[in-house]
């Protein structure tokens, strides 16, 4: 089982979206448009994470000046557990360092345990809380990974 993480742009927003939506609750899914939109702003940038050649996950991410930020990190149901959430992490944060950030930041929801962990193992550490952030009231809390 190979996991491979590759630059996508914006010519493939149907296939993010659809992604997204097996991912997240659907009040919370992007649609194309909006992933598209975003892939086009300046320093932004998209990574699909393939498992056996066929697509896994994905990250959007953007860094400017010496600050990153994850905007969103999706991994299908079927491919979770697998590494693929690890590899896009990583990938992104390479990315990050390779457009000269020092920090990245992303936000994340406080009940989802599976993706704290995630960010906790890449070093992130709670920086602030942003109350009644999500659409069903939860509050997201605001991490830091530190890329130096």
């Amino acid at each position: 089982m190979g996991i491979t993480t590759n630059p996508i742009g914006a010519e493939a927003a149907a296939l993010l979206a659809a992604i997204h939506a097996e991912s997240f609750p659907s009040n919370q899914a992007w649609d194309a448009e909006a992933i598209a939109l975003m892939l086009g702003l300046p320093g932004h940038f998209g990574l699909l994470a393939q498992m056996d050649e066929a697509p896994a996950g994905f990250a959007l991410g953007q860094a400017q000046s010496m600050e990153a930020e994850v905007l969103t990190l999706a991994v299908l149901p079927e491919a979770r557990g697998k590494g693929v959430g690890q590899g896009l992490l990583t990938a992104l944060l390479d990315t990050a360092a390779g457009r000269g950030a020092a920090e990245v930041f992303l936000e994340v929801a406080e009940a989802n345990a599976p993706a704290r962990r995630l960010y906790a193992k890449a070093g992130a550490h709670e920086v602030g809380r942003r109350r009644r952030y999500y659409a069903d009231g939860a509050d997201a809390l605001v991490l830091r990974i530190d890329l130096t």
